[in-house]
């Protein structure tokens, strides 16, 4: 997946498949880059929408 690509909701949806929402939207908010890592492998999210996601949250400046 390309940055470009990227689509939030699909991130969201497959944490609730995976019944790990409340999990990652936690993990999220600690700035916890391994946990939230960890439960998208977890979802079956592939690597790119990973590095996307954790460089999303890299570059957040607490106003998302």
């Amino acid at each position: 997946m390309d940055e470009a690509d990227f689509e939030g909701s699909e991130v969201l949806e497959a944490m609730v498949s995976a019944n790990l929402l409340d999990e990652f939207w936690e993990a999220i908010d600690a700035d916890d880059f391994e946990s939230v890592s960890s439960l998208m492998k977890q979802a079956g999210l592939d690597h790119k929408t990973i590095a996307v996601v954790l460089k999303k949250m890299a570059e957040a400046d607490g106003e998302h």
